[in-house]
């Protein structure tokens, strides 16, 4: 339960990435492999923060998300998983859950936000979770698309968006992402390497409920 957790002060580091990223306060943590049928991802998950940090990192431990699948892909947006039932032993008859019972508090960063290839949390929406709070095992990992400044001037006009920095402009124009998300969703993790993987899974077909009509299953375990 997230509530054993003690939460961890931690320096925030400045790293200098290169033109295609940009200047992030972001510390990894731990290093992570993600290994899908179609392709490995390797990333980072976040000492700015703990609460998922170290709750996604238990679940990895404990086996929770080997053998699952992922559930919900959608083109140009993201590819999201942490549903036990899509696992393959999941026998009828069995208690249905689509989650663990608990969530976490939002952990929300100005310099975490939702460029390709980060790692997220999923939530119910607001109206029944006006706090944000995310969900205690589903995540996903943004593909999305490239945005013009126009774009980027709408959402904060729109007040979708606080507001965006040039650095984070920059990569929206030319990375991509899903600005509309940022103060949102919690933004924990970063695929580092494998990044093409994102896109071969979120360029599957899928039902009408966005689920692959091919079983996509994954393993997660710890690398350092």
């Amino acid at each position: 339960m997230i509530h054993k957790y003690h939460i961890i002060f931690f320096t925030i580091l400045l790293l200098t990435l290169n033109s295609s990223q940009m200047l992030l306060s972001q510390t990894p943590l731990y290093t992570i492999l993600i290994s899908t049928s179609m392709g490995d991802m390797k990333a980072v998950l976040y000492a700015e923060t703990p609460l998922h940090t170290e709750n996604f990192m238990d679940l990895v431990k404990k086996g929770f998300y080997n053998g699952q699948a992922f559930h919900r892909v959608i083109n140009n947006f993201m590819i999201q998983a942490g549903d036990p039932r899509t696992k393959k032993n999941h026998e009828k008859g069995e208690q249905s859950v689509s989650d663990v019972n608990y969530t976490i508090p939002a952990e929300f960063n100005p310099v975490l936000f939702h460029k390709k290839a980060v790692i997220a949390a999923a939530r119910m929406e607001d109206k029944v979770n006006p706090q944000r709070a995310s969900s205690g095992s589903q995540f996903y990992i943004v593909q999305g698309r490239t945005f013009s400044d126009k774009d980027l001037d709408q959402m904060e006009l729109k007040q979708v968006h606080i507001k965006f920095t040039e650095a984070q402009r920059k990569i929206y124009k030319s990375i991509g992402g899903t600005p509309h998300l940022d103060y949102a969703y919690t933004v924990f993790g970063e695929v580092i390497s494998g990044i093409e993987v994102i896109d071969k899974i979120a360029s599957v077909p899928v039902d009408k409920n966005n689920r692959p009509i091919k079983d996509i299953s994954f393993n997660i375990r710890i690398l350092e």
